[in-house]
């Protein structure tokens, strides 16, 4: 179920104590009407009435949808112990063939959802990026190359095109997010490798897969 409680919180423009509601626990079976606030991030950031400032809350929240038996752990200090993270997985488990994820900020679960919601997987995306920076860096010079292997990207959107789908990256780029689109031949020649090298798999319970936890495994 959804759990919604009210706290406080200090403005980080004017400086006024101000209430606002955390989403401890979010059932999109439940509450519905609640999954645009994730997809667009609005659940986690509260405005004051005092000054208008926008503030960002950091705080611990389960997304959680039924039907496509999904679940992200949005963790912002990055870390649970095992004990708690084998006690929730063992649970999710009894319900059936859920797929587990931990986060450790908004971008991330917005990004996790959105990967989802096209019906896409979240390892392939990450090999995708992999392919795409190094792609990249192999065309620039030896100190860009460097930068671009460190290149943070985002799963911005699937779409099709004149027959064809793509799927857009977004990264920065001189102060402002650009895309670059690649075609559905690198995801699937990108799932071909994963399914070549099964070591490259996600752990058992709430698996954090992101570009870091590849890289791990591919060195």
């Amino acid at each position: 179920m959804s759990i919604i409680r009210d706290t406080e919180g200090r403005c980080t423009g004017c400086g006024k104590i101000q209430r606002f509601k955390l989403y401890r626990s979010i059932n999109v079976a439940e509450n519905p009407e609640l999954k645009a606030g994730v997809r667009d991030g609005s659940l986690f950031v509260w405005e004051c009435p005092e000054c208008g400032r926008r503030n960002l809350a950091r705080y611990e929240s389960l997304y959680h949808d039924p039907e496509a038996k999904l679940m992200i752990w949005l963790l912002p200090g990055g870390e649970v112990s095992q004990s708690q993270m084998d006690s929730i997985g063992n649970h999710t488990r009894a319900m059936g063939n859920y797929t587990l994820r931990r986060v450790s900020d908004v971008s991330s679960l917005i990004e996790k959802l959105l990967i989802f919601d096209a019906g896409l997987d979240d390892v392939v995306v990450e090999m995708c990026k992999y392919v795409t920076r190094a792609e990249m860096a192999s065309k620039a010079g030896e100190e860009q190359a460097a930068e671009l292997l460190r290149l943070p990207m985002h799963f911005y959107r699937l779409e099709e095109k004149d027959g064809e789908r793509y799927i857009t990256l977004s990264f920065p780029d001189n102060g402002r997010m650009v895309g670059c689109n690649i075609g559905w031949n690198v995801y699937e020649d990108c799932r071909a490798i994963l399914e070549r090298n099964p070591s490259v798999h996600p752990v058992e319970g709430f698996a954090k897969v992101d570009s870091e936890w590849l890289m791990t495994l591919l060195q």
